[in-house]
């Protein structure tokens, strides 16, 4: 049997009506039969396209406000009838349905509608389409003899296929067709379950435990008498509201379209591909305006890099080596950013991404051109700087959207399943720093421990950041012990020209023992950033005021593993 099909009818069904018309007269030409309904067969009548309506194919009228029209076997059983199956043509003869061929549907719009201010329940449980999705469904089911078309941008790829084949389709381009229908189907249901679960209340499913939720300090005593583990720290707990539900609940749905194919993963015998989730912003919907091609690697880069370089109110330049800040800087201008980013580590920034939360200018283009630099991240770029960037022609240039996530969850994947969290957004100011030590921390002194907190969120665990006021000096990132963190980022500031007496020390989780803060005394800090909650806080208070040396508890952590 020839794997061509002849569409001699279809049924047109749209609420996206652009492109519906033309595309409607040129099957007409052809010498196809359309059946359509409500506002679509209006809008085609209107124009001159001469429609057959479902409820003369039915026999029975739309009603329910349209809720109830194409859920009737003369429909579905014109869709899912195998034509060469010689009891499927004998029930249609004998309950005359007569077969249809091209299924042209795009569905209500319901991520249109949730995401209007102000939409409620209501108005977004009217925009869930019934009978589109079983149209569709049905008639992808079976693409041996039936067409559906869901997507206005392939009007005129089958229109043309149909010119030049007499009418008719090949079974290639339905198979194709039946696969994105039904990937269409699937989105659209897990924006709606994604959706309806956020609007069930905690009393209605199971949810999980909150998972460390952020919001006034509230020091906790530990029950163990050593603190064996970091797990063991305090954990600032939110006094929630009343009614205020911040739970994860116990579904989520995730819907994920690939973008682009990556010539590999994290190394070359890895196959790898870019997915987008559906947000506006963010990494994975940058624009690339300039450079090859991103690889798997430069993502994970970037995304540290614009992660921490936005966590700044005031401009600020990131530079990322391996997904570990080498470098931040701040300035009255991006040049003199990126100049403090770089003295950090200039030997790391090598080959490194360097993110900005300001719009690129020609002096801090031409700074960074300087060194060798993978991957440069702003959310725009000067006519001028983009012309001196495009001096390296393998410089990638990406141009974000500074947006927030609509859906800030972070997803890891463990054997058999996942890990979900929210993200680490939380915010500390000086207002929330209590001072343990008997020397009080001066103005410089909080803005530097302010900045190096900050930076010390993302560096992998154990971390440590020595930083002044203005860019960080030093960093000892992912260590499995805390004391040679400390250790790594003197070494790592005594290798540049900055000066790492009089600095402050951060610290991503307590000292379960005085050993960091002795330590670090002997590189001549003058203050410790730190979440405190150790058993032995006392002791590492002690070696503080011993050494002279100012020290404020956040009581929050910042792991990143």
């Amino acid at each position: 049997m020839s794997e061509l099909r002849k569409i001699k009818r279809a049924l047109i069904s749209v609420s996206d009506k652009n492109g519906i018309v033309e595309f409607a007269k040129e099957l007409k030409k052809i010498g196809v039969e359309i059946i359509s309904t409500g506002g679509t067969a209006r809008t085609l009548q209107e124009n001159g396209v001469e429609v057959t309506k479902v409820s003369d194919v039915t026999g029975f009228p739309e009603m329910m406000n349209g809720r109830v029209k194409t859920l009737h076997p003369k429909i579905h059983g014109a869709f899912l009838a195998l034509r060469d199956n010689d009891e499927h043509v004998s029930a249609m003869n004998e309950h005359n349905i007569e077969p249809i061929d091209l299924v042209v549907i795009n569905l209500y719009p319901f991520e249109e509608t949730i995401e209007k201010d102000g939409v409620t329940l209501e108005e977004a449980v009217e925009q869930i389409d019934i009978g589109g999705p079983a149209m569709i469904r049905s008639a992808s089911k079976n693409f041996r003899d039936v067409a559906v078309l869901t997507d206005a941008r392939l009007y005129e790829d089958v229109l043309n296929e149909m010119k030049e084949n007499d009418g008719s389709l090949s079974l290639k381009t339905r198979k194709r067709l039946a696969a994105l229908a039904y990937t269409r189907t699937s989105f659209y249901d897990l924006a709606i379950s994604g959706y309806l679960a956020e609007q069930i209340s905690q009393d209605d499913l199971e949810y999980l435990e909150p998972l460390n939720p952020y919001g006034n300090l509230a020091f906790i005593e530990m029950e163990e008498e050593t603190a064996e583990s970091e797990d063991e720290e305090l954990v600032a707990l939110e006094e929630l509201e009343d009614g205020e539900d911040d739970s994860l609940p116990s579904f989520i749905s995730v819907g994920l379209a690939k973008v682009a194919d990556l010539r590999y993963g994290e190394n070359p015998h890895q196959k790898a591909a870019l997915y987008d989730s559906g947000e506006e912003s963010g990494i994975a919907n940058a624009e690339q305006l300039h450079g090859k091609e991103m690889s798997f690697n430069n993502y994970v880069d970037a995304e540290a890099a614009w992660r921490i370089a936005n966590d700044f109110d005031e401009l600020a330049v990131a530079i990322i080596k391996h997904t570990n800040p080498s470098g931040v800087g701040l300035g009255a201008n991006l040049l003199e950013a990126h100049q403090r980013a770089l003295a950090t580590d200039p030997v790391s920034a090598f080959g490194g991404i360097v993110a900005m939360n300001r719009v690129a200018d020609a002096e801090v283009a031409t700074a960074i051109n300087k060194v060798f630099t993978e991957v440069v991240i702003a959310p725009d770029f000067t006519e001028d700087a983009l012309a001196v960037f495009r001096k390296k022609k393998n410089l990638r240039i990406l141009k974000v959207d500074t947006a927030a996530e609509k859906n800030p969850l972070e997803f890891r994947q463990i054997s058999g399943g996942y890990l979900i969290q929210d993200q680490d957004l939380l915010t500390i100011t000086a207002e929330n720093l209590k001072v343990v030590s008997e020397r009080e921390p001066n103005a410089t002194e909080i803005r530097a421990m302010l900045l190096a907190w900050k930076c010390c969120k993302h560096v992998k665990s154990n971390a440590i950041v020595f930083a002044n006021d203005v860019q960080t000096v030093g960093v000892g990132a992912g260590q499995m012990n805390r004391v040679d963190s400390v250790r790594i980022a003197a070494m790592r500031a005594k290798k540049t020209e900055l000066e790492l007496e009089g600095t402050v020390l951060a610290s991503d989780a307590f000292f379960p023992f005085r050993d960091n803060v002795d330590e670090a005394a002997k590189f001549g800090i003058s203050a410790i950033i730190q979440p405190g909650g150790s058993k032995r806080d006392d002791e590492s208070i002690e070696a503080a005021n011993e050494h002279g040396i100012s020290m404020v508890f956040t009581g929050y952590r910042h792991f990143k593993h």
